[in-house]
């Protein structure tokens, strides 16, 4: 029986981020451009929290947001899912599924070095389904 992979090899490495004092103009700016759902974000250089497409989309709904002058800070999700590179692929994605998280952030020696998407778990489960269930 092989052995379960790490979350490394399905990874994107080197995600886009956002800083927490952007706008939420800015951050749907970079997702547009990059056709990406969350942005980890960054204050100081060090990871805060995840900005989705769902938090920018909630926060301007409210009456009266302008995205060019809210910040990223008002909308952000602190404390998101983290993991290592090391960390096993059912593991991780039984812990996004469990909680109906969208993505891990992926973190080595206090930096963020990728990001592991429900995108990137379907891709981990098309590939494993044909190198180790095919005939």
């Amino acid at each position: 029986m092989k052995a379960i992979p790490t979350i490394q090899k399905y990874m994107t490495v080197m995600p886009h981020t956002i800083g927490s004092d952007q706008t939420l103009a800015k951050a749907e700016q970079m997702m547009s451009e990059y056709r990406i759902r969350h942005l980890p974000v960054l204050s100081g250089g060090r990871l805060v929290g995840i900005l989705t497409d769902r938090d920018v989309r909630l926060v301007e709904s409210f009456k009266d947001v302008d995205p060019e002058k809210v910040t990223v800070d008002e909308a952000f999700t602190p404390d998101p899912f983290v993991t290592s590179p090391g960390s096993p692929l059912n593991e991780v994605c039984a812990e996004m599924a469990s909680h109906k998280m969208g993505c891990a952030l992926v973190v080595d020696n206090h930096k963020l070095v990728g990001i592991f998407t429900w995108v990137d778990a379907l891709k981990a489960m098309g590939h494993l389904m044909e190198t180790r269930l095919k005939n």
